[in-house]
């Protein structure tokens, strides 16, 4: 089975929260086609990665479809010399992961089958409530009532405002955060911890934008103020010193990795012991093939894994898809408990009832996508 083609589809979504996903195609010549995703955080980001797919596309036309693990290589290395992180590897993510949709559908198997089998029935899930309701003190507490009734034990929110500040206006400078934000955000965490009760964890996403002191002090503010179970990138991803000073200074569990880009990004941490989850985005790392390593490394160190996902229904279910084979399993990310907000883009609906995703047994990554939604909907390139 041959590739004939890469295509991406940017497609303008009201369940996304830039307002679109990037989602990938790769076509062969008997029919089968693959699917994958690589949306990112900027349109600006889409945009250029849709550029760069369809040069990708001739690289590998022609080339068998079951080989994934050359191909994978295939690419990487040849990003080496721009660099082998963010954009190269997302590309790199995407086909990987439409190949491994092509591979299930050629052999009739669910990719997790492909992977070493299932070694559980259903994926757990952490979630996430949505922070625009968040206007009074009765919408956070309706919001977090909400999420708890479904049946998610975890959810995960920044408490940190960011609307009209400094960070917004500017963009990363300093890495600070005024004593009155903090409080701000000291009082959300303890109401929506008196809110979801002391059996749901609480998890907290930092986003990677703090200095070393103002981290560690951010942090114990939150465990003070609402127990939390841990916290998400308290500084940027360039400095692995920097997580050792903020892990070495706070009590909560550190959790990182949603900006690391394969498994070597993943070894010092690990190494040095930097944080107690990883949490690699499928859409980003490497897709399905570098993820499954990158799991593998984890169990070695007896860290858990939680894969990242800011994206679309791909993301989750290939991300779901590795998770049902690894032992080291904690909960996979969704960007919202109600994921019917996903129905207008696929056949395919998701069953996450009870905050556990169930993956049907059908060939590849059971997604059946809308194509007519996906073109009435496409992005205009020039």
């Amino acid at each position: 089975m041959k590739i004939t083609g890469v295509r991406p589809w940017l497609v303008r979504a009201s369940s996304s929260y830039w307002g679109e996903y990037l989602f990938v195609e790769v076509t062969t010549d008997e029919g089968i086609s693959g699917w994958g995703e690589i949306t990112s955080t900027t349109k600006l980001a889409n945009r250029a990665l849709c550029s760069a797919l369809r040069q990708i596309g001739g690289m590998i036309a022609g080339e068998d479809a079951s080989q994934i693990e050359r191909l994978w290589h295939k690419l990487f290395r040849s990003f080496t010399y721009m660099g082998s992180r963010g954009a190269a590897c997302e590309c790199v993510s995407a086909i990987d992961i439409a190949l491994w949709d092509i591979r299930g559908k050629a052999l009739g198997l669910p990719v997790y089958e492909l992977l070493g089998g299932a070694v559980r029935s259903e994926i757990a899930l952490y979630t996430h409530p949505d922070q625009s309701k968040f206007t009074s003190k009765e919408g956070v507490v309706a919001e977090i009532q909400d999420i708890v009734k479904s049946g998610h034990t975890a959810l995960k929110f920044d408490p940190f405002p960011y609307q009209g500040s400094r960070e917004q206006r500017d963009g990363y400078l300093d890495g600070k955060m005024t004593r009155p934000d903090e409080r701000k955000a000291a009082e959300l965490t303890a109401l929506i911890r008196e809110t979801a009760g002391p059996e749901v964890e609480i998890l907290i996403d930092a986003h990677g934008r703090f200095d070393v002191p103002t981290a560690i002090r951010l942090c114990r503010s939150l465990e003070e103020a609402g127990n939390i179970d841990w916290f998400e990138e308290p500084c940027p991803p360039e400095s692995v010193k920097a997580l050792k000073q903020v892990r070495e200074k706070v009590s909560a569990a550190i959790s990182w990795g949603e900006r690391g880009h394969t498994k070597w990004d993943f070894v010092p941490i690990l190494e040095n012991g930097l944080a107690d989850y990883i949490m690699p985005d499928v859409t980003w790392t490497g897709g399905i093939s570098e993820l499954k390593k990158i799991s593998a490394l984890a169990e070695a160190y007896y860290v858990p894994i939680s894969p990242h996902d800011a994206g679309g229904p791909i993301n989750v279910l290939a991300g779901a898809h590795v998770m049902m084979t690894v032992p080291n399993f904690y909960k996979l990310e969704t960007s919202r408990w109600d994921l019917s907000g996903y129905n207008e883009l696929m056949h395919t609906r998701l069953d996450n009832s009870n905050g556990a995703l169930k993956l049907p047994r059908v060939p590849g990554l059971g997604i059946e996508m809308n194509r007519d939604y996906l073109a009435a909907n496409e992005v205009e390139l020039l």
